[in-house]
């Protein structure tokens, strides 16, 4: 099966440091690929080249063969992207948003009204097309993002952080939904710190450390690999750290007073 995405070689970062020091590699249609490691490794940095906010120094990335630099809008409309921080625009209410994202990714307005109505409802936002964003709870923002990321129908999803402020209830909605994408032949790459959703439902796993690659496979090879029984410890082993227990208890003496000096 041909790749739809290609990294090769990527170097990148920011003016004076380099983040990424020559990660490749490739996803094919239908994977949920996992993005893991500690802050700084370079996930968001990895994401944000290959979605075009940040240039490479070196290397190359494609998608379904076509480069950022060949055509950014043709390169752009291939995928979606959710962020972290759901940041939208304070001055355009709900269906602003929507339709300004509807108008980005050139959808027929017949087809954006039949996507937008019952996208609302199942995220239960349908009340709220006439509201600003100040009156949104960053699960509802994120909300918002989702349902925009979802409305031109792409073929690979990039999610960085995306249940952050969401609901237990909605949570676990984006967690079948994602796997419901995936048999549909979408792709998805998500990076996140919880290890214990990465588990279940990425069907492989690429571990960062350093900016470099250190294990990519699935789960149940990378628990080979290690000998450890869950995402969570095979994280620790491949990451050198096993000192989260000493450090904890350091931290609860410090606030205690335990651990202050006599």
């Amino acid at each position: 099966m041909s790749s739809l995405l290609n990294i090769e070689n990527l170097v990148g970062g920011y003016t004076q440091k380099n983040v990424l020091h020559g990660i490749s590699f490739d996803v094919r249609p239908n994977e949920i690929v996992g993005l893991i490691g500690l802050n700084g490794a370079g996930k968001s940095t990895a994401i944000k080249h290959v979605i075009g906010l940040m240039e490479p120094k070196k290397g190359s990335i494609s998608i379904n063969g076509k480069t950022f630099q060949e055509n950014p809008e043709t390169y752009r409309k291939q995928f979606s992207y959710i962020p972290e921080m759901p940041v939208l625009y304070e001055e355009l209410t709900l269906y602003e948003h929507l339709r300004l994202t509807a108008m980005a990714y050139d959808i027929p307005e017949d087809v954006f009204e039949k996507r937008m109505e019952p996208l609302l409802k199942e995220f239960r936002l349908e009340k709220k097309l006439k509201w600003f964003p100040v009156h949104f709870s960053k699960g509802m923002r994120q909300k918002v993002l989702i349902i925009s990321s979802l409305l031109h129908n792409p073929d690979l999803i990039f999610l960085d952080e995306p249940l952050s402020g969401l609901d237990a209830n909605s949570v676990m909605v984006i967690k079948d939904m994602l796997e419901a994408l995936a048999n549909q032949g979408k792709t998805i790459f998500y990076s996140s710190h919880i290890m214990d959703v990465v588990e279940k439902i990425s069907n492989r796993i690429v571990l960062l450390v350093n900016g470099q690659i250190a294990a990519d496979g699935s789960f149940d090879d990378l628990k080979e690999q290690s000998k450890a029984g869950s995402l969570e410890s095979i994280f620790n082993q491949l990451t050198g750290f096993d000192e989260h227990k000493e450090t904890a208890e350091k931290i609860v003496s410090i606030v205690t007073g335990d651990g202050q000096d006599e």
